[in-house]
């Protein structure tokens, strides 16, 4: 039922001021700066944008910027955020079928995630092998997570998916051969990426005669080292 104050208690006081969480009108405002600053990272490069810049493009005192974005690779890390939430989002739910058509199709959605944002990939390229925010970095977990967790899903949840552990090996492997064709695709200077249209057929006429092999021990052993390498370099590590 019903509660009171005990006698000589103070009366209870309902709390004042903005409800906690952000604001519509700060989101909006972290919105601007964000897009603000990842446009001129495409236009002139992460080097030589300042957040002077970021915050005289978007109408705002440096101040207030440092509020949201206290330095230029808070805004990289954010854009990791956005682009590894909406790929998850894509790959929730990955079509029926053998384990090489699921990873296709989850290779396919990762270059169309980052196609729009591809100006500003390039223009980081020095920042994602070799600065501090780089793919391998503690602080970027997160987002190589997100991602690496569609690849284990399109072997672990397919029809023909091997037994044990060897699927979510498999996928771990995939995720890296993933990698290594995004990062050719933002290398590729060919006319619509024509390159990395050819090395994705490629790779789609080796996975037959890969999966053929992929029972066989001395290919089994050959996997799964690769895997713990791999994740050890990749999370600091062994793979499961």
């Amino acid at each position: 039922m019903f509660t009171k104050n005990k006698p000589g208690a103070r009366p209870l006081r309902k709390r004042r001021g903005r409800p906690p969480g952000p604001t519509a009108q700060a989101s909006e405002t972290r919105a601007v700066l964000y897009r603000t600053a990842i446009a001129l990272f495409a236009e002139q490069g992460f080097e030589a944008t300042t957040l002077r810049q970021i915050a005289g493009r978007a109408g705002v005192s440096p101040a207030l910027l440092y509020r949201y974005f206290p330095s230029k690779r808070a805004v990289v890390l954010a854009l990791y955020d956005v682009l590894s939430l909406e790929y998850a989002q894509r790959t929730r739910e990955l079509p029926p079928g053998r384990w090489r058509e699921r990873f296709l199709f989850a290779l396919r959605a990762s270059l169309e995630v980052l196609a729009p944002h591809r100006s500003t990939l390039v223009a980081l390229v020095p920042l994602l092998v070799g600065g501090a925010e780089n793919l391998f970095a503690p602080a970027t977990a997160f987002s190589r997570e997100r991602v690496q967790r569609a690849f284990v899903e399109a072997t672990t949840g397919a029809s023909d998916a091997p037994r044990g552990a060897l699927a979510p090996a498999l996928g771990r492997v995939l995720y890296l051969v993933h990698l290594a064709l995004i990062l050719w695709w933002l290398l590729d200077r060919t006319p619509a990426q024509r390159a990395t249209g050819a090395l994705v057929a490629v790779t789609e006429r080796a996975l037959p005669p890969f999966g053929l092999v992929l029972g066989l021990p001395p290919v089994r052993t050959l996997l799964y080292d690769f895997d713990r390498a791999a994740q050890q370099a990749l999370f600091g590590a062994a793979g499961d």
